[in-house]
């Protein structure tokens, strides 16, 4: 197993908050041929108003590895402010999800797709809930879709933030990536090959790359890279690379970033340990370091390409213009399939849920609502609602520390 860095008072103190957070249940999961018996958390936030309440959604984050119960406290408020019912199931082998009932780490063998689908629907029974909206970003987007294979009779909608919809996605990722980053002529390419002139390593320079432009576009990334070419300071480059790197020092954050248990889905079915091509840039790199740690790729449980097309429930594709990890050609071809869909972009990055959750709220209030239709004529005034929580407000705290190296490099008399 990769090497976990955290420490004893702050799992105790993190999961404290998570238990005591307003809403959170737990239900027994029995032991199968594959998982032992264990306690499933979940946490349900009603409407603050009477009578406002929207049909029930369930909120799946991306990963495999992020926390349900802790990360989106802030999420869950406002939602419940405007009417809406959510349910966030905490992810077996996550947060306080994480141990069988007598007190040991969930085995990898119950990390599975299939098993995780189930504990969904057994949350939607444990609260009487029959129909449900899936809303799911990025990792959660590819478990929304397989649940409506899995159990259709109990989808009401579907809103896919960042669509994940096949393993088989790498040469598009790749495709994207050079033909923005290293096949063209313009400045930004100009500094990435520059740099990778210098022999730095190959997928730090992706990761800090693909994180950087994600979250701030060309205005941060351009700074950045030419920051990192006269090589006087480094802290905001090394800061992203803590924030984007996947390697054997990956921290264990409990209840917000679990990857050492769960992160054997996205080998064994999702194909992380895809082999690198040995050329620039090349999105296989990022999780190389971790392949002899995890289960080896068995296949995905599911052919989604062909489920979608046999989804009768409106579909909601939402997408960032700036992804590089899920690009909007996924989204695209997705909406095309599906009888009831339509897609929106915004002007972000990876996953709305967590780089502009406004964005995702009022999308999901419009599906819930039947105003779906609406929505692609709507997209300019949802991009434009307030950013709220860390995430979004990075690429500014980030610009002022490239500023701050700037004025530390000028020569004073």
């Amino acid at each position: 197993m990769p090497a976990i860095l955290e420490s004893a008072p702050v799992e105790h103190g993190l999961m404290a908050i998570a238990r005591v957070t307003p809403g959170v249940h737990k239900i027994r999961r029995p032991a199968t041929g594959l998982t032992p018996e264990f306690d499933l958390a979940y946490v349900r936030t009603k409407p603050t108003k009477r009578g406002s309440a929207l049909p029930v959604a369930i909120v799946i984050p991306g990963g495999p590895g992020l926390g349900s119960i802790l990360p989106y406290r802030t999420l869950r408020g406002v939602a419940a402010r405007g009417g809406l019912d959510l349910i966030m199931v905490e992810h077996r082998g996550v947060g306080l999800s994480r141990l069988d009932v007598d007190g040991r780490d969930l085995p990898i063998s119950a990390m599975r797709i299939t098993e995780v689908l189930d504990d969904i629907a057994a949350v939607l029974d444990h609260e009487g809930v029959q129909k449900a909206y899936l809303v799911g970003s990025s990792y959660g987007s590819y478990l929304a879709s397989s649940f409506g294979i899995a159990h259709p009779e109990r989808v009401a909608g579907m809103l896919l933030d960042s669509a994940l919809q096949s393993a088989d996605e790498l040469e598009l990722e790749r495709s994207v990536i050079r033909g923005k980053f290293w096949d063209n002529s313009g400045e930004v390419a100009d500094a990435v090959r520059r740099l990778s002139a210098t022999g730095i390593d190959q997928r730090v320079l992706l990761d800090v790359v693909r994180a950087a432009y994600e979250l701030g576009g060309d205005d941060l990334l351009l700074p950045l890279l030419q920051s990192r070419l006269r090589a006087r300071h480094d802290f905001v480059w090394n800061r992203l690379q803590s924030f984007a790197t996947r390697d054997a020092s990956i921290a264990r954050i409990p209840g917000i970033y679990d990857f050492d248990l769960v992160g054997a889905i996205g080998f064994r079915e999702l194909g992380y340990g895809a082999l690198p091509d040995g050329l620039p840039l090349d999105p296989a790199l990022t999780y190389a370091p971790l392949i002899d740690d995890f289960p080896a790729f068995e296949g995905e449980p599911y052919d989604l390409s062909a489920g979608v097309p046999n989804f009768r429930w409106p579909v909601v594709l939402l997408c960032g213009r700036r992804d590089l990890r899920t690009p909007p050609a996924i989204a695209e071809r997705v909406a095309a399939a599906a009888p009831d869909s339509v897609m929106i972009s915004i002007n972000a990055g990876h996953s709305a849920l967590d780089t502009h959750p406004m964005a995702l709220l009022n999308a999901l209030k419009w599906l819930v609502e039947g105003r779906q239709a609406e929505l692609p004529a709507a997209a300019a005034r949802i991009d434009r609602l307030p950013l709220r929580g860390f995430v979004p407000r990075a690429p500014q705290l980030l610009a002022a520390g490239l500023r701050v190296e700037r004025l530390l490099e000028m020569p004073w008399s």
